[in-house]
């Protein structure tokens, strides 16, 4: 009990932190492929620049329409967070270490349904969206709302088939079980050669990936807040801590779906060439101490990737999401688990 309330506190502190300087990352990856200097004035390299943000949204007056329905208006920041956080229960983040003679394993439950758990747990931040568009009594906020209920219902089934090609692979629902999968993948040569998921299963990776990007409200699916046509879209009314709940959700969400990318189709927490160089990884603590850092990095790097998309896709129109998202996305997702189901049946 002890130790599962010490690993939520450490996750909830690593998230909200890396929440605060995702912001930062986001800021001065744009900045320098825009030409612009970005964050700079607060702190060495801009480096406080996060807190200064939190600072100014604690302090900032919170406003609430007169007509809003107070009680839903403010549940809907905490609903569309929560779930956000909750991601993290399930998803191993490093493997075994030892502490004082005490093994801990770096994850905080390893159930058996945890892909089913995933996928409740990230349909439920929809319902957040949608209440607050609805609760704020404003035209533009609800059309914001509505646009983010079609679109993450729309992307959330070839999201969940493209986990199906990746469960049938592993034989099991358990992430560490997917994980460890990726180490002992193919026979060459009577060796057992470690193979990341996202070279067996290129076209799963591929719609996880897009389809990532479109549940998390990212560019080139930021059609929820569309300043231009909806000044800002369903979090138009809120202001203070109410929005930086909303806009830590965003960036919270984001980590999540980088770190299951990471833990489906990019290895987990194993480092490069489990097997290859086992030797080596094990005299320097490759799969205890250092596998928290592999694991981190990769989910950096699908970050940095996802601001990279954003500072070069121009927006979608609303009818060509929906036409990706069902036209295409969806056929392409369910062919790829029928050739993924066939191809195992056959071998």
């Amino acid at each position: 009990m002890i130790e599962a309330l010490v690993k939520s506190l450490v996750i909830i502190f690593v998230m909200l932190t890396g929440f605060a300087y995702m912001t930062w990352i986001e800021r001065k990856a744009m900045a320098r492929m825009q030409s612009r200097y970005g964050p700079n004035r607060v702190g060495p390299f801009g480096l406080l620049q996060p807190l200064a943000d939190g600072i100014k949204l604690i302090f900032k007056e919170e406003l609430i329409p007169s007509k809003a329905d107070r009680v839903v208006f403010f549940l809907a920041p905490i609903v569309t967070v929560v779930p956000a956080l909750m991601l993290f229960a399930v998803i191993p983040m490093g493997g075994t270490i030892s502490v004082g003679g005490t093994r801990i394993v770096l994850g905080l439950a390893d159930i058996n349904v945890g892909v089913l758990y995933v996928l409740a747990t990230a349909s439920i931040a929809v319902y957040g969206i949608a209440l607050a568009g609805w609760a704020s009594n404003n035209k533009y906020a609800l059309l914001g709302g509505l646009r983010s209920t079609a679109q993450m219902i729309s992307y959330e089934l070839p999201l969940a088939m493209a986990i199906i090609g990746v469960v049938l692979l592993s034989g099991s629902m358990r992430l560490s079980d997917i994980v460890m999968r990726q180490w002992e993948t193919l026979k060459i040569g009577g060796n057992d050669v470690s193979v990341w998921f996202i070279f067996l299963q290129p076209i799963a990776g591929f719609i996880f990936l897009i389809t990532a990007l479109a549940e998390t409200n990212r560019a080139p699916f930021d059609l929820p807040e569309a300043e231009q046509e909806l000044t800002a879209g369903y979090h138009t009314e809120y202001s203070g801590m109410k929005f930086a709940l909303f806009f830590m959700a965003e960036y919270i969400k984001m980590i999540a779906v980088s770190a299951l990318s990471v833990t489906f189709f990019f290895g987990g927490w194993l480092p490069p060439f489990p097997n290859l160089l086992h030797g080596v990884w094990q005299a320097i603590g490759g799969f205890t101490w250092l596998s928290p850092i592999w694991f981190g990095a990769k989910v950096l790097l699908l970050l940095v990737v996802m601001v990279w998309v954003r500072a070069t896709l121009p927006r979608l129109r609303y009818d060509q999401l929906m036409n990706f998202g069902w036209k295409f996305m969806l056929p392409l997702a369910l062919l790829n688990v029928i050739l993924t189901a066939g191809i195992m049946v056959w071998l």
